[in-house]
């Protein structure tokens, strides 16, 4: 069986997720997680960064849009929050494109929308 990719980091954020859903429950917006979840980072000592915009290039041309995820967590995960009914195909696109924009290798879609969170790694 093959190694996980970044299962040490996987494993610290997914901790993380746990803990702040174990204390909020579902039912909040995103938003909320999201600062839970910075709170929790910073308590634990776990690197990251918040809305990170990442520009697209369009043959060697920025384009006007871009992607924010919304957290890069030891300068090498993309994670995606949500507070979904579940983690569906949209989701798991918008992070593949995000993955494609950044250049990093391993996003983890978290959805606390749902009585048990769930989560989902993708991986390009």
């Amino acid at each position: 069986m093959a190694d996980l990719l970044f299962k040490e980091e996987s494993y610290k954020i997914i901790g993380a997720c746990f803990e702040v859903h174990k204390i909020l429950g579902h039912g909040f917006k995103e938003a909320v997680y999201k600062d839970a979840l910075e709170f929790e980072f910073e308590k634990t000592n776990i690197s990251f960064s918040r809305e990170t915009p990442y520009t697209i290039v369009y043959k060697g041309q920025k384009l006007k849009h871009f992607f924010v995820a919304d957290f890069i967590v030891f300068d090498s995960i993309i994670l995606e929050i949500k507070a979904a009914s579940n983690i569906g195909e949209p989701h798991i696109k918008q992070t593949l494109n995000y993955l494609k924009a950044s250049g990093l290798k391993l996003g983890i879609v978290i959805n606390f929308g749902t009585p048990s969170l769930t989560y989902q790694r993708v991986i390009i």
